[in-house]
């Protein structure tokens, strides 16, 4: 049905971050999207810092952005902004990386006072990368999402309902964005 990346920006491996991008995911895969994944700190430091726009590794991600419909982006809020990992990425996306593309942001932080984090941080660099379709997006505490013993993670109920509503309307995007590219083909 159509190809959607998730970007995580969190510099950490273990975050309670981690079972809002596995239920994003699950949910996505049930709808019969393809999921690409970037860990922005798994890249190399040194062409992130540097801005290396020419790395290998910068050119592939760049590559699974370009050819995806969609992009999740997620991550933690630290100072009431997304992580520095992640800024540094978006700078080596081409100008107009994200136009045409549907963006749903995922925000963790402790507070609800970061709510706005999405609005006010993200949004203004999402459009300046050409996203004219970002979602509202789900800002979540982390008190909401908890670690089982398998290693997995709760949510809370209404942190689903949220995810639900927001990823319902996701695929309805990328499912519409996939028939207008198929109706130009033919």
């Amino acid at each position: 049905m159509g190809k959607a990346v998730i970007i995580n920006g969190n510099p950490s491996q273990v975050s309670r971050l981690n079972g809002m991008i596995q239920y994003v995911e699950q949910r996505l895969l049930q709808a019969g999207i393809e999921i690409e994944h970037i860990r922005v700190a798994e890249l190399p430091a040194e062409d992130l810092i540097k801005a290396k726009f020419d790395s290998e590794a910068i050119l592939h991600a760049n590559k699974k952005v370009e050819e995806a419909e969609a992009i999740v982006i997620a991550s933690p809020v630290y100072k009431a902004a997304y992580t520095g990992v992640l800024k540094t990425y978006l700078d080596l996306l081409p100008q107009k990386g994200l136009a045409g593309k549907i963006v749903l942001p995922l925000f963790i932080g402790g507070t609800i006072a970061h709510l706005l984090s999405i609005d006010y941080a993200l949004k203004p660099v999402l459009s300046a990368l050409g996203s004219r379709h970002i979602l509202g997006g789900v800002y979540a505490v982390d008190t909401w999402i908890t670690r089982n013993e398998q290693e997995g993670y709760h949510l809370s109920e209404d942190l689903i309902h949220r995810l639900d509503e927001a990823v319902t309307e996701f695929a309805e995007g990328i499912k519409r964005r996939t028939e207008l590219l198929l109706e130009r083909v033919e």
